[in-house]
């Protein structure tokens, strides 16, 4: 992931683009939500909190926002146990789907070491408690700052997933990605619900996913893998594809164009190649985003959203029993942009890093 710490030359704003793949351009545009925050990275909300909005500051803060208004307090605050810089931070925040009940939810972090990190606290139904931190994973990650992964999502069985990056430098040095006894370059699952539960890999052979998610209704998986030097891919994976181990190839494969000759991919599971790859041409830092699943932007229903961190272009595709039907650029622009997200009735939001978050519109 090439995208936090690079400086930022233009605000955000709305300029055209061009049609793709035989699709025509949507007129959709994105309005400001918010801004002045600190680097948010990450916008979320549990599915039982309709109006509220929590959006991760990448110093180690999360914010909260009610019916549009910041709140003043933040939800939490775990500056001091987060290093914050380049790509290393407080990069994601995840809600049990049970939140209502147990107010139980999950942050990603690099701690002062640099070392992945993912903790489970409490709330109290209004703001987190930091005196409830219980470690859940950690993920050696000192020789390089580069390549942390970021995202925590609950998946459709209940299971907390993680996604982490293979390690950092370019290239996977330490082949890390096609390795099945590291836990970097993976797609890792935890069951939250039972007690001595151990991580599993679910997917290997990412570099850095720095952003996945389900479609609400078909329970397809989206993974934006971010690229080497030539390829950005995203990644479909439908419920029965999901059931198996899937090696989605990096260090062997970069997109769909081989990078390193001499080496063979791991055997273990199903080789998968992306959906959709773009060269770098046209961007290079894929932020990967979010099926559009809400109600009031019905020319965007069905479509997944993702775009690219360096350009600012985004683009949306329709996929159906994981084939692609459909691609266009989107007339859509936004400098920085770090992360789209999601809020508890699907509306789609995008952020950027110079600290303003978008609404999808009409």
């Amino acid at each position: 992931m090439r995208r936090l710490g690079v400086l930022l030359l233009a605000l955000a704003a709305v300029v055209p683009g061009a049609a793709e793949g035989g699709s025509r351009r949507s007129q959709l545009h994105l309005r400001l939500f918010a801004s002045g925050l600190d680097s948010p990275v990450f916008a979320g909300a549990p599915r039982s909190e309709p109006g509220r909005l929590y959006v991760v500051e990448q110093r180690g803060v999360i914010r909260v926002f009610v019916n549009g208004q910041l709140r003043s307090t933040p939800f939490l605050d775990i500056h001091n146990m987060v290093r914050s810089g380049g790509e290393q931070g407080l990069l994601s925040v995840a809600f049990h789907p049970n939140y209502a009940k147990n107010h139980r939810f999950f942050v990603y972090f690099n701690d002062r070491s640099g070392d992945v990190r993912v903790y489970e606290f409490r709330s109290n139904g209004t703001v987190g408690l930091p005196g409830t931190a219980k470690p859940l994973l950690r993920v050696p990650h000192r020789q390089y700052d580069n390549h942390d992964g970021g995202q925590l999502q609950f998946g459709p069985d209940g299971r907390l997933y993680a996604g982490t990056g293979d390690g950092g430098s370019g290239g996977d040095p330490n082949n890390h990605a096609q390795n099945l006894g590291s836990h970097l370059g993976k797609l890792l699952r935890l069951n939250v619900n039972k007690r001595g539960a151990k991580w599993q890999i679910v997917d290997y052979g990412l570099r850095n996913p720095w952003r996945f998610s389900w479609d609400r209704v078909t329970h397809d998986l989206y993974i934006g893998d971010v690229g080497q030097d030539s390829w950005e891919e995203i990644d479909v994976r439908t419920p029965a594809q999901q059931r198996g181990l899937s090696n989605f190839g990096w260090r062997v494969w970069e997109g769909r164009s081989r990078y390193t000759r001499d080496q063979r991919p791991n055997r273990h599971g199903r080789l998968v190649f992306p959906i959709v790859t773009y060269s770098h041409d046209v961007g290079c830092s894929v932020t990967g985003g979010y099926v559009y699943r809400g109600s009031a932007v019905p020319a965007a229903r069905g479509r997944y959203f993702y775009g690219d961190y360096c350009s600012g272009r985004i683009w949306s595709l329709r996929a159906v029993h994981g084939e692609l039907r459909s691609k266009r650029l989107e007339s859509l622009h936004l400098d920085g942009l770090s992360s789209f997200g999601e809020d508890s009735s699907g509306e789609l939001y995008a952020l950027s890093l110079e600290g303003r978050i978008y609404k999808l519109a009409s």
